[in-house]
């Protein structure tokens, strides 16, 4: 007997659960665009878009999901011809890379494979290699969504220190904003890349450009800008429109209003990062009993190299597969796939999954995902150590 009825919950890394408080506060009529009270409003947005990110650089913001602001970030970085240096560490840092290669830019990969962290030597040792410095920027995943590796960004900025390069560095946060402690200026990034359906729990269609100084100077010979993309007039615009290039995503700003409302204000942000880390916590500490006995283990074995806003895991057998089925159409619950561990027509595609716990997610969520997968298992005879529930239990409760 299925048991879904009720209010579905989506524990997928994006888009993720959205306050209701949000979604309010976009159900409204469309406001003037000219003058008034949007535009009071959008000019708080930025210096608290700077606040999440800890900084006080630039900021553009774009009609647009990640792979938007992936684009505008390769569009204002480069010209054709160029070279960036991608440390890739999932799907999405190769993803990053092919949205560079394929606007004219020539993309050297370091590919760290899907569960290790990049390695802060092997960066340094190809920026040695680039004697002639042609390497314009090396571009990083802070948390890749599809394999949660965490990447170690001030051992990668000191590593390009260290060989005395120029290149610049950007950082996709597009998985980590909101969740993972981040600190753009304090960790030397020069751009930074993220989007609002995730840690800032709005509907996908808004992404975020962070760019320091540096970053702006060199952009300013960029070949590859266009009137769209050009982060200049959305950063420091003489007039409103020129902050979207044309009419604002009028109602994706009040739904941000109120995120950062809830994040800066009242949660504030170290206690978002530490709920994420404790949530996190609770599901690796489930991960692990239900590891003790069937063929489940986590991504990353490293729990410092982990992201605390999904976790990647897999179930052998094509136990995930047949367990995120059973979630969906019996308990009411989705789980991410397991992008881009294995191709869709190979077996070991049904091995992997992702639990999201990014956003707005507090205990009695991530315990209920928890419960309910452990009772898909014993359903489906799916083999799991005893005592999943009651480890992350005790994660929670603080014991």
């Amino acid at each position: 007997m299925s048991l879904a009825q009720g209010r579905p919950y989506l524990a997928i890394p994006g888009p993720s659960t959205m306050p209701d408080r949000v979604l309010n506060a976009m159900h409204r009529a469309a406001p003037n665009i000219y003058e008034g009270a949007l535009v009071e409003m959008t000019r708080g947005i930025y210096p608290d878009l700077r606040r999440v990110a800890d900084t006080k650089a630039h900021v553009a913001i774009y009609i647009a999901n990640g792979h938007g602001a992936w684009e505008a970030a390769n569009a204002n970085l480069f010209s054709r011809g160029d070279k960036a240096l991608v440390a890739a560490t999932g799907r999405f840092g190769i993803g990053w890379a092919d949205s560079a290669r394929r606007v004219g830019v020539d993309v050297e990969v370091i590919d760290f494979g899907r569960a290790s962290p990049a390695d802060p030597a092997r960066i340094a040792e190809a920026l040695a290699a680039d004697t002639a410095h042609t390497i314009r920027a090396v571009l990083v995943t802070h948390v890749d969504t599809a394999t949660s590796v965490c990447n170690d960004i001030p051992a990668i900025r000191a590593a390009i220190d260290a060989v005395g390069h120029p290149a610049l560095l950007a950082v996709d946060c597009i998985a980590s904003l909101g969740c993972d402690e981040f600190h753009m200026d304090a960790w030397g990034v020069d751009v930074m890349v993220a989007a609002s359906q995730k840690g800032l729990m709005v509907p996908p269609g808004l992404g975020f450009v962070w760019f320091s100084d540096k970053a702006l100077a060199a952009s300013q010979q960029s070949d590859l800008v266009t009137p769209y993309w050009d982060w200049k007039p959305r950063a420091v615009g003489a007039e409103y429109y020129q902050f979207f290039c044309g009419t604002a995503p009028t109602h994706h700003l009040f739904g941000l209003r109120e995120s950062l409302t809830m994040i800066l204000d009242e949660e504030g942000l170290p206690h978002v990062w530490a709920r994420h880390e404790r949530l996190a916590r609770a599901v690796w500490a489930a991960f692990e009993a239900w590891g003790r006995g069937g063929d489940i283990a986590l991504n990353i074995a490293d729990p410092a190299r982990r992201g605390h806003s999904v976790t990647a895991a897999r179930i052998g057998g094509g136990g995930a597969g047949r367990l995120r089925k059973w979630l969906e159409t019996e308990a009411g619950v989705t789980l991410g796939i397991g992008l881009g561990m294995a191709l869709p027509t190979d077996p070991a595609y049904q091995d992997y999954l992702r639990v999201a716990h990014m956003g707005h997610v507090n205990a009695h969520m991530t315990l209920g995902v928890l419960a309910t997968m452990e009772a898909g298992m014993r359903a489906l005879g799916i083999p799991h150590g005893p005592g999943g529930v009651e480890a992350a239990a005790a994660v929670v409760a603080g014991v």
